[in-house]
């Protein structure tokens, strides 16, 4: 795999960028205020060395904290903290060096089927569910049903002080699928209460990071280091050890990333100043590249999906010139034909086709129609959160396309607040059958995939959070952490 990882490795971060028809023109473009840090970041590429070698990485060391927490797993330390423990090591970015430990407890958890009679609380039956549902382990949202007051709808909740138990409803609503109606209302039940707590709680800042980065639908590597600063330990256990693990996982994390971004900025950045030449230098670093990914597939698992790859690709340019078509025409698409091509355009099912092929799923009994229900939910939520940052002015003079936009001029009535609230309704909907398609998707085969494809979804909001300036603030803090930052 080290050859195939090697050649493949600037698609992840390069491929997150095709989707945005915005930030694909951003990038390239060294007088953007929204990438004015990308000087600094080819200066920081060009000598990398092995961070956590300068950094006194001991590997013997290293091996030691992993396998005090294997032990920790193994004996479910503290009655029923072990499911706590699992959501630390995944909150941390931790948890890939403990799976077959927390796939054993999970199953445990799952045959026994008794967490809702061995639970009492909100917070514990909320992360039990979480956990398990996350994992593709098929649980039933009437677990609670039994909290529910029908009388006045409060889940049985004292709301001046289980914040907690909020919270714990609040980011199991987020696995919810199309008909659990009792998830929609512990969603809206517990976002409002959270919302109003923000005045008062000492939680605040917790509070509003969960209701705008639910736990389910964000990039976890991302909220580590929130996560690590605050982190006070399992009843008095693994505070040293368990934070001591993670900052030591970052930096070799953080290696793999700084090579990824490394290789994403050789790119020419003077090339549009010459599009012919642009256009020529593109299509044999897209051709070489195809062919070379093709190659070292066929080296692996004895199949060569090049021609796939070729057609992929050819779909994508052909919707890019479906949409230069109707912008240049100044034609104006109905919501549903700019959403059809959108899903394609965004580039999503050209990034999950190739992982498809890389982790070997080309040879197995998958087939490329189960990618393909997953891929429309995702692109469906990018294209729908991109426009979302493109219904405000963002310096396109309405030549970038948005559903926003055309929803309004189709629906006469609607405001742009309106049109706003359909199209979160839209991504909301979308979620659920996402949830739906990673549930069938979580066999032992195809996890892998499920996961990644579930970590392109998360990474939506991270790149399209603009603030009041169209700046992306979120993002290039998260960049730059993987350069310089520390946990």
């Amino acid at each position: 795999m080290a050859n195939i990882t090697k050649a493949f490795s600037p698609l992840p971060l390069y491929l997150c960028q095709i989707g945005s028809k915005r930030s694909s023109i951003k990038v390239s473009c060294r007088s953007s205020n929204r990438w004015n840090f990308q000087e600094d970041l080819l200066k920081e590429t060009s000598h990398l060395q092995t961070s956590y070698d300068r950094d006194g990485f001991n590997s013997t060391k290293f091996g030691l904290l992993v396998k005090d927490v294997k032990y920790a797993l193994r004996t479910q330390i503290n009655n029923n903290n072990n499911l706590v423990l699992v959501d630390t090591l995944q909150r941390m970015g931790i948890e890939h060096h403990f799976q077959q430990e927390i796939q054993s407890i999970l199953q445990k958890e799952y045959e026994q089927n008794t967490f809702i009679l061995k639970y009492q609380n909100h917070h514990d039956i909320s992360l039990c569910f979480r956990l398990l549902r996350q994992e593709g382990y098929h649980v039933s949202a009437d677990v609670f049903k039994k909290f529910k007051n029908n009388d006045d709808g409060t889940f049985g909740l004292n709301l001046n002080q289980d914040v907690n138990g909020l919270i714990g409803l609040y980011e199991a609503s987020k696995l919810g699928v199309e008909g659990e109606y009792i998830l929609d209302e512990i969603a809206k039940f517990s976002g409002d209460h959270l919302n109003a707590c923000l005045a008062n709680s000492d939680e605040a800042r917790i509070i509003k990071e969960t209701l705008k980065y639910p736990y389910h639908k964000s990039l976890s590597r991302w909220k580590n280091k929130s996560f690590n600063n605050n982190f006070k330990g399992i009843n008095g256990w693994g505070k040293n050890t368990l934070k001591e693990l993670a900052n030591m996982d970052y930096f070799i994390t953080k290696e793999i990333h700084q090579h990824e971004l490394a290789q994403v900025f050789r790119w020419e950045l003077s090339a549009m100043m010459d599009l012919p030449e642009y256009m020529r230098s593109l299509y044999k670093a897209l051709y070489n590249t195809i062919n070379s990914i093709g190659y070292n597939i066929y080296k692996i698992y004895g199949q060569n999906p090049t021609q796939n790859l070729q057609n992929t690709w050819a779909h994508l340019c052909s919707a890019f010139l479906i949409e230069a078509k109707w912008f240049a025409c100044g034609m104006v698409p109905t919501t549903d034909e700019y959403l059809k091509n959108g899903l394609v355009s965004s580039g999503v099912y050209v990034a999950l086709i190739h992982l498809f092929y890389i982790l070997g799923l080309g040879v197995s009994s998958m087939h490329l129609q189960d990618i393909s229900l997953m891929s429309t939910s995702i692109a469906k939520i990018l294209r729908l959160w991109d426009d979302l940052g493109s219904a405000k002015d963002e310096n396109q003079e309405g030549k970038d396309g948005s559903y926003v936009e055309y929803y309004m001029k189709e629906n006469k009535d609607s405001s742009m607040e309106l049109a706003r609230e359909h199209v979160i309704k839209l991504i909301e909907d979308e979620w659920k059958q996402l949830n739906k398609e990673h549930f069938c998707l979580m066999s032992q085969s195809t996890r892998s995939f499920s996961k990644a494809s579930l970590n392109s979804a998360r990474m939506v909001s991270l790149m399209y959070s603009y603030d009041d300036k169209q700046s992306l603030p979120i993002l290039q803090e998260y960049i730059k952490s993987m350069l310089d930052g520390n946990l």
